[in-house]
């Protein structure tokens, strides 16, 4: 692991590339095919419901009663300072974000929060920021590619980690290098640490389980790919996304209809952890 910092020129030349290369054109025809009512792009449907049935039975079989025994053995007070420790130590890279798109002022702010909550918040254990008016923000690398006019291309499932765009995993990589526990050499508690933000991960959505058996109805694939593609899109346009288009005649609203709320400096073009 001694050589990936070394990685880091490369790989935010590369992204910067990706989205010079881009160009607005695929992020408005996004928004046209989004706003239009268009689905989502799925031509490896049979791979990945196969992919989609693996991951419904690794959480029955194994990660699911892990989250069940640590929500059941840990005390609230525990499971919310792991929680908000696993939240502090993406900071960096939120903040990072927010300057790739243009949000000077909100990475100011989370800039803020981290480190309020790094110092005074020991090490992020206890989130004195959001008090304070630095509520946490959700921005990543997948969302970043999007505001510099990458389109979403193809639907995937992965073992694991879920559903992802292609746009997003590649996003989900560059937040993976982005990641201080990347970093940590020894194998014992890098992985201790990755199980530990699973399971953790994992048990907060325990109580939204039933509401999404309802929800899902016939087909619990379609509904979460749908649901997914949703909410990247609400991310990517920070909860104001292009208005449905009913008629031929009227005019989608284009990544640079930014909501009159935005910051002014947020780029023109322009999606926690709880």
């Amino acid at each position: 692991m001694s050589a990936s910092p070394r990685l880091l020129p490369l790989i935010l030349l590369f992204a910067l590339l990706l989205g010079a290369c881009a160009g607005p054109g695929a992020r408005q025809e996004e928004a046209a095919a989004m706003a239009a009512g268009e689905e989502t792009s799925d031509p490896f449907e049979s791979f990945n419901r196969a992919m989609f049935t693996f991951n419904e039975k690794f959480d029955a079989w194994l990660l699911k009663p892990v989250a069940q025994g640590y929500d059941f053995v840990m005390p609230e007070l525990i499971k919310q300072g792991i929680g908000n420790f696993f939240r502090n130590i993406i900071q960096p890279s939120i903040a990072v974000n927010d300057l790739l798109q243009g949000k000077v002022a909100q990475s100011a702010r989370d800039t803020g929060r981290f480190l309020v909550n790094t110092t005074i918040g020991v090490a992020g254990f206890v989130d004195v920021a959001k008090p304070l008016g630095l509520e946490p923000r959700d921005e990543d690398w997948g969302q970043t590619f999007a505001v510099w006019g990458v389109g979403d291309g193809p639907y995937f499932v992965w073992p694991i980690i879920g559903p992802r765009t292609l746009r997003d995993t590649f996003g989900f990589g560059f937040d993976w290098v982005s990641t201080p526990v990347t970093y940590v050499e020894d194998p014992y508690w890098k992985w201790g640490l990755y199980t530990t933000d699973l399971v953790d991960t994992r048990a907060r959505l325990l109580p939204a389980e039933k509401v999404l058996e309802q929800a899902a109805g016939e087909d619990k694939y379609i509904f979460i790919r749908e649901a997914y593609r949703q909410r990247r899109r609400n991310l990517i346009y920070d909860g104001n996304p292009p208005k449905p288009k009913f008629f031929d005649d009227e005019e989608v609203t284009g990544p640079s209809d930014r909501p009159p709320s935005t910051p002014a400096n947020s780029l023109p073009s322009g999606p926690t952890r709880e």
